[in-house]
C-alpha cells in the first residue's frame, strides 16, 4: 500500500507541477516561462520525485512505464494495474486542485485547454493526428528506454533521477508544438476530464501511442541492454 500511496503522490506532484506551470505560468503577460518552462517544470516534477519516492515505488508515475517497465522485465506483472490506478487517481486529484486554483482567475475557462493534449485543430501547432501518434510513441519509446539505462545496475549509482528527468525535459522540449506533449496517459486523463468535450474524445490517442512506445522501448532496452 505504501508504494501505491508513493505513486498517487508522486503523480498528483507531475501533474500539478507540470499542468500547473502551463496553466498558470506559462502565459502570463510579459513574464511567462513558455514552453522553455513548462518543459524544465515536468522534468523537474519527476527528478524531484524520483528522489523522494524512488525507494518506496520506483516512482513510475506514468501508465506507460509502468507497462514499459514490466515489458523490460523490470517490473512484476501483477502490480502493473495497481499502480495504473493509483496514478490516474493521483493525477485527477491534482487536476482537481488545479481547477479550483485557476478558476479564481477572472475570466477562467476550460475551454482554453486547460493543459489538454490535442491533435489537428487541438495541436498547438496544429499537426495531425498520424503526426501525433507518431510523436508520441518515438518519445514515449526513448523514455523508456532512458529509464531502462539510467536504473540498469551497471549504470553510474545515484544519477538516474538527473538522467530521467533531464530526458524527460527534453521530450518536453521537442513535442510541446506537436500534442501538448502527454508520453503518460495519467497526465493527460488527469486534465482532459476536466475539459471533457475534445480532450475526451482524443484522450484514447494519449493511452494507446505511449503504451505502444513503452512497449517498444522495454523491448529494445532488454535487447541491447541484455548481459548475454
Amino acid at each position: 500500500m505504501k508504494a501505491y500511496g508513493a505513486e498517487f503522490i508522486g503523480t498528483f506532484w507531475l501533474v500539478l507541477g507540470g499542468c500547473g506551470s502551463a496553466v498558470l505560468a506559462a502565459g502570463f503577460p510579459g513574464l511567462g516561462i513558455g514552453f522553455v518552462g513548462v518543459s524544465l517544470a515536468f522534468g523537474l516534477t519527476v527528478l524531484t520525485m524520483a528522489y523522494a519516492i524512488g525507494h518506496i515505488s520506483g516512482c513510475h508515475l506514468n501508465p506507460a512505464v509502468s507497462v514499459g517497465l514490466w515489458v523490460g522485465g523490470r517490473f512484476p506483472a501483477k502490480q502493473v494495474i495497481p499502480y495504473i490506478v493509483a496514478q490516474v487517481i493521483g493525477g485527477l486529484a491534482a487536476g482537481g486542485v488545479l481547477y479550483l486554483i485557476a478558476s479564481g482567475k477572472a475570466g477562467f475557462d476550460v475551454a482554453g485547454g486547460f493543459a489538454s493534449n490535442g491533435f489537428g485543430e487541438h495541436s498547438p501547432g496544429q499537426y495531425t493526428m498520424v503526426a501525433g501518434f507518431i510523436c508520441e510513441v518515438v518519445m514515449t519509446m526513448m523514455f523508456l528506454f532512458i529509464i531502462l539505462g539510467a536504473t540498469d545496475k551497471r549504470a553510474p549509482a545515484g544519477f538516474a533521477p538527473l538522467a530521467i528527468g533531464l530526458g524527460l525535459t527534453l521530450i518536453h522540449l521537442i513535442s510541446i508544438p506537436v500534442t501538448n506533449t502527454s508520453v503518460n496517459p495519467a497526465r493527460s486523463t488527469a486534465v482532459a476530464l476536466y475539459v471533457g468535450d475534445w480532450a475526451v474524445s482524443q484522450l484514447w490517442m494519449f493511452w494507446v501511442a505511449p503504451i505502444i512506445g513503452a512497449v517498444l522501448g522495454g523491448l529494445i532496452y532488454k535487447f541491447i541492454g541484455s548481459d548475454e
